[in-house]
């Protein structure tokens, strides 16, 4: 989010907060503070990235001193009263707040940067995804896995399940009774909250891969009408924070590795669905830094059109 912030050309006071633990270290030359319920007076915005409860916690405090939270965990995305926001695909939605705006799931935001054109074009009415999430979606212990098994076959994971190394693990997130993760509803419920489609549909299967770092995604999307490729490539082409990468005669598609440290999400394998004779499904694979545009860069763009407005008012 530092980064972000400096390449985005924010220009404002930061002050870091955490919980005592950290307190006293020292990144980018700031030196963190310990959060306390009086550290939000006199601030104007708050970039949240913590736990669920963490965040319950301290929200209520930021909210009483008056300030905007941009979060990035996932305790109020499914909140009606609260905007959740990919800034090239919903902003108007960023106005609407109430002191919080949130940060929608990295994977959801990779799919409908690919898939938003395609539903204006087409409307989407059902999706069928697979995603393929790096480990540092997991954080510094996913990081950490992969490193330590590459090493040595045999150690113990601690962010996972099994062995990540030489492995992928088709579970992300809790099981309910339906045998569907917590992970794979974050699609569906947030896709419908963003495109303002209550009615979408999504089948979701999420993977842990043994990637360092930017989620990738094959997507089926079903359309109301029968699709044009040409159509889809002309849109995507032009699409804000899209790069269409799909020559497969040239080997051109997108990786992981093309979209690492970078915000745009990559787009191709763009074809239609055999299987559906109507013509009215299109299938492609994208991928995206899960670390940037699915969480920091993303929150920051939100922060800098809030910005933009308050300096034209």
């Amino acid at each position: 989010m530092l980064d972000c912030l400096q390449e985005y050309n924010i220009d404002a006071n930061i002050r870091l907060l955490a919980s005592a633990r950290s307190k006293g270290k020292v990144i980018n030359d700031l030196v963190v503070e310990e959060l306390t319920p009086e550290s939000f007076k006199g601030v104007d915005y708050v970039l949240g990235a913590c736990e669920n409860d963490v965040t319950k916690k301290w929200m209520p405090w930021a909210q009483e001193a008056g300030c905007v939270v941009i979060d990035n965990s996932s305790a109020y995305r499914l909140d009606d009263n609260v905007p959740l926001v990919v800034p090239e695909i919903n902003p108007e939605d960023i106005f609407k707040h109430q002191g919080i705006i949130a940060n929608p799931n990295c994977s959801t935001i990779i799919a409908l940067m690919a898939l938003h054109d395609i539903d204006n074009l087409y409307h989407i009415n059902r999706i069928i995804c697979t995603t393929f999430q790096a480990v540092s979606g997991a954080g510094v212990k996913g990081i950490s896995d992969l490193e330590r098994e590459i090493q040595d076959i045999h150690a113990a994971p601690e962010a996972f399940q099994y062995q990540i190394a030489y492995n992928v693990i088709p579970q992300i997130g809790g099981f309910d009774e339906n045998g569907i993760t917590s992970e794979e509803w974050k699609m569906q419920n947030e896709g419908r909250k963003i495109l303002h489609s209550p009615d979408l549909k999504v089948s979701c299967t999420c993977v842990r891969v043994p990637v360092w770092r930017s989620h990738s995604e094959s997507i089926m999307a079903e359309c109301d009408q029968e699709v044009d490729l040409n159509e889809i490539r002309q849109a995507l082409s032009h699409s804000e924070g899209v790069q269409l990468k799909d020559d497969p005669d040239q080997l051109i598609y997108p990786m992981p590795i093309l979209t690492t440290n970078q915000d745009d999400v990559f787009v191709g394998r763009l074809h239609k669905d055999p299987t559906d004779e109507s013509g009215k499904t299109v299938s492609l694979f994208c991928a995206g830094d899960q670390i940037r545009k699915g969480a920091a860069s993303n929150a920051v763009q939100i922060l800098k059109k809030l910005i933009e407005k308050e300096n034209q008012a």
